[in-house]
């Protein structure tokens, strides 16, 4: 058993995982907390999705998220695997990542040695996912853990995230887009394209309307993807499973993947992305 546990995974609840992997003794969720109003709901395997987007949608403030405590995290990394990888929302959009450093320094101080070792995903959702699955892929083929390190940053730095929501309205008010001008034409049914730029928000491009919004971003990860034969297509969707795979299908009638993969979004996505919202990474 010791073999084949030899390393643990470590993600926040930001990271889209499929359902079969959340029960996998490899990795471990660390939930953050979700605020609607008054109320402070986990994102962990009690969350309901529909429910929740019911309550934000009658709360008269706005929906946020807080970040896990370095104790979390430092209790996460109490395990017998030898290697310890953690995958977090990125640095720019969420505390969480700094998080994880001082729960490995507060680790490290009251236990001592261990291998642990922090991924900032520079994304968030399926891109976490994305970056989750390539440590697994690498750790069970027996790498050595800093040769996982390596080569997993070289597969994140070369990964892209897009995404088109009904609504940016929760992303501004919680100051996630500093680094896009504000969206002001939404009466006029203009939906965004955005990506991500080393872990900001940035915006590509517009379509009238959500479905020619998609096809645009379809025709921009198909544009900008380089080795698809190497990698995962990766669709987290917020209640709107159709939605998504009409994405896929746009993305795969222009390049051939790998593997393909669609989640649902967890809490925090549908925190941010909002009910309709579909979130690409490759």
């Amino acid at each position: 058993m010791k073999e084949s546990m030899s390393y643990k995974i470590v993600v926040d609840s930001c990271t889209d995982l499929p359902k079969e992997y959340h029960s996998d003794p490899r990795f471990e969720i660390v939930p953050l907390v979700l605020q609607v109003g008054d109320l402070n709901i986990l994102d962990d395997e009690t969350f309901d999705q529909l429910d929740y987007i019911k309550k934000v949608a009658e709360c008269e403030t706005c929906a946020k998220s807080a970040c896990p405590s370095p104790d979390r995290y430092k209790k996460a990394y109490e395990t017998d695997a030898d290697d310890v990888y953690v995958v977090t929302l990125s640095s720019k959009l969420s505390g969480s990542y700094n998080s994880a450093l001082i729960g490995k320094d507060i680790y490290h101080e009251d236990i001592g040695p261990k291998n642990i070792h922090v991924f900032d995903s520079l994304s968030a959702c399926c891109g976490q996912t994305n970056v989750a699955f390539k440590i697994m892929e690498y750790a069970e083929a027996g790498l050595p853990f800093e040769e996982v390190i390596k080569k997993v940053e070289e597969y994140r730095d070369g990964m892209d995230t897009y995404f088109v929501l009904d609504s940016l309205d929760t992303l501004r008010k919680n100051g996630r887009l500093t680094g896009m001008k504000a969206i002001v034409a939404s009466t006029l049914n203009i939906k965004p394209v955005c990506y991500a730029v080393e872990g900001t928000i940035a915006q590509w491009g517009q379509g009238i309307g959500m479905r020619k919004a998609l096809i645009k971003m379809a025709e921009l990860a198909a544009e900008r993807i380089k080795n698809p034969e190497e990698k995962t297509l990766m669709i987290t969707h917020i209640n709107c499973y159709e939605r998504a795979e009409v994405v896929k299908d746009l993305i795969l009638s222009k390049v051939n993947f790998k593997d393909t993969l669609i989640v649902d979004g967890a809490g925090v996505a549908t925190t941010y992305a909002g009910d309709g919202g579909i979130v690409v990474t490759c």
